[in-house]
């Protein structure tokens, strides 16, 4: 399983999925809040690692919520959403869970703060995602 600071090669293609069913979220309400995120080729940081980096191709802006987990296999829950942000809980069946919350900053930034388990390891992060380029 990926974690940051470990390479992920099939983790750009996964991302790249923008109409996974599994990321369905409760209405699209979350969706919404991120809608002016540009669609692209983004680089999502970790903050307390900055040296690790991974680029994704993001089709739908709702992979942001599970950066740890990919996206497949996950049913989310919508805890809040604002005007430029969302909250959601997710659980990957037998994977793990967790509580994201992205941030727009502009429409080619977020900030993602991030907790939960995968693959029975805990996570906790805050990364910045930026745009780089199309896809």
């Amino acid at each position: 399983m990926w974690r940051w600071g470990k390479a992920r090669p099939a983790l750009a293609l996964g991302l790249a999925v923008a109409a996974a069913p599994a990321l369905a979220l409760a209405g699209s309400r979350a969706a919404d809040a991120l809608a002016k995120l540009e669609h692209g080729r983004w680089q999502v940081r970790s903050a307390s690692q900055a040296a690790v980096q991974h680029s994704v191709c993001l089709g739908d802006p709702a992979l942001l919520f599970q950066v740890e987990h990919g996206p497949r296999g996950c049913s989310q829950q919508l805890l809040r959403t604002g005007e430029r942000n969302a909250t959601v809980e997710y659980v990957c069946r037998g994977r793990g869970f967790g509580h994201t919350t992205v941030r727009m900053e502009t429409s080619t930034t977020a900030t993602i703060d991030t907790q939960g388990f995968v693959d029975g390891h805990p996570f906790s992060y805050r990364a910045t995602a930026r745009k780089l380029s199309d896809c």
